[in-house]
């Protein structure tokens, strides 16, 4: 398999290699990594994988992404040790809410979060493209809460790269922000940004379009801008769907909290390799840029809310991008064009048919906090679970989604999986203040409140950041 940008132009556009697009995470000309094309699972392929341990899945699903990049037995080393430390034998287990409703839970990992899914194996991957090369990189990355410490925990301590993630201060929960400041590693570094989310993935953005700082540090992500991510996280969508039948042919359906649109992309993916999802639904809370995009054709920045559901704050959907490469008709000019214009504008240019086919695609809901509190009490006091806001917010747009259907419609009886994407552990003041309860944190993260934070707080400004990175990268002072 080969990749190309979603900017990319001409007939014959330049392709790459899975190692070249893991390493690069973003292509020189500001787009993002796609494959050139799809492989198909049919109905006999996809029986074939019903029932594998998580790590075996996953082998076998990365397998059709990573081309000559690695062996069969390297993914299968790869991915056992990825999922080893995982504190649930499933890696991913489902838990039946009602009748219907499902909850696939991702926060098992080792920073309590879904993004340990794919990050605990990208970090890996690193490790070992890095080592046959020789190469060293530096890691830049922007996070809503949780890519950050998922990213940290899978790169610390590591001798070939260095990471620096950069966050909304005062913008993330506590202990999202704790995972992150108190990761006690020379190569990790938490950069507290005085701005928004969205900020912090522009600045991001702008330091990989500097060829000469990119060259130097040798620059590379690991947030969902990075292809090799987005492939990682298919694979829980496949799981769970076999899980329920997808592999005997029976549909399944996904609701999904979303603000970078990485994760339900995975699951458009997901939907595209042959996995039969009648539908995927996206949940946003206040920041609704894609649930006002799918329900009226509007693409338009607004200033972004402050919420409950902190990883999702955010207006400007990078993942996006890919997207609206499979509605231009994969014509990487077109896509430069309008994304240009949205910039310049704060509104995506008006596109009908591109519209209704993101609405055949995808359907949307708006979850505002009180409507997510209310989730979290009805919830606990149904089944005696504790979630966290985000996991409330794919509960309630499912909910929404159900709600919704007519009654003579048969995906009625196909099962909903809404994903729990994080620990309620990690908002503990949102779920207390929903259900009267504070969740225990887990052992691993008992005494993290107690653990000294290193954290360096500066503006939103882009020289301060880069000249903040190469002081501090160690890719620069061996050059020196």
């Amino acid at each position: 398999m080969r990749y190309l940008s979603t900017r990319a132009a001409g007939p014959a556009p330049a392709t790459r290699a899975f190692e070249d697009v893991l390493l690069a995470g973003l292509a020189e000309d500001g787009g993002l990594f796609v494959p050139d094309s799809l492989p198909k699972l049919d109905a006999a392929a996809l029986c074939g994988l019903a029932g594998l341990p998580y790590a075996e899945l996953a082998a076998r699903m990365m397998a059709l992404f990573v081309g000559d990049s690695f062996s069969a037995a390297e993914l299968r080393q790869l991915t056992d040790s990825a999922y080893r430390g995982f504190n649930h034998a499933a890696v991913a287990p489902l838990v039946q809410i009602d009748e219907r409703l499902w909850l696939l839970e991702l926060f098992h990992g080792p920073t309590l979060a879904f993004k340990d899914l794919a990050l605990q194996l990208v970090g890996l991957m690193f490790d070992a493209v890095l080592a046959r090369r020789a190469e060293h990189v530096t890691i830049v990355g922007a996070t809503s809460g949780d890519t950050g410490s998922a990213a940290m925990a899978a790169c610390r301590d590591r001798a070939a790269l260095d990471i620096f993630m950069l966050y909304p201060h005062g913008r993330i929960s506590e202990v999202q922000r704790r995972q992150m400041t108190t990761a006690d590693a020379a190569n990790a570094h938490a950069l507290a940004i005085e701005g928004t989310f969205d900020d912090c993935q522009d600045i991001v953005k702008t330091l990989f379009a500097d060829p000469a700082l990119r060259g130097e540090l040798n620059l590379s992500a690991v947030n969902s801008i990075n292809f090799a991510r987005v492939a990682a996280q298919i694979v829980y969508y496949v799981f769970a769907g076999l899980a329920l039948g997808a592999g005997a042919g029976r549909k399944v359906a996904f609701s999904v909290p979303t603000g970078n649109f990485g994760n339900v992309y995975a699951g458009h993916l997901a939907r595209a390799l042959g996995l039969p999802v009648s539908r995927l639904v996206i949940g946003t809370n206040a920041n609704d840029i894609l649930a006002r995009y799918l329900t009226r054709g509007e693409m338009a920045i607004a200033p972004v809310t402050a919420s409950l559901s902190p990883s999702m704050d955010i207006q400007v959907a990078s993942n996006f991008e890919r997207l609206l490469f499979e509605l231009k008709g994969r014509n990487g000019a077109a896509v430069a064009s309008a994304l240009g214009a949205f910039r310049q504008t704060g509104a995506l240019p008006a596109d009908e048919q591109a519209w209704r086919q993101a609405q055949r695609l995808f359907s949307a809901h708006r979850v505002d906090d009180s409507l997510t509190l209310a989730t979290i009490a009805d919830v606990h006091a149904r089944s005696g679970m504790l979630i966290d806001p985000h996991t409330a917010v794919a509960i309630a747009a499912a909910r929404a989604e159900i709600e919704g259907m007519n009654i003579d419609d048969e995906s009625r009886t196909t099962p909903m999986i809404a994903l729990a994407s994080a620990h309620p552990a990690k908002f503990p003041d949102a779920v207390a203040r929903a259900t009267g309860i504070r969740p225990a944190m887990p052992p691993a993260l008992a005494d993290i409140m107690e653990r000294r934070e290193r954290v360096t707080v500066l503006p939103n400004e882009v020289g301060a950041i880069a000249r903040y990175v190469r002081a501090h990268a160690r890719r620069k002072a061996r050059a020196a």
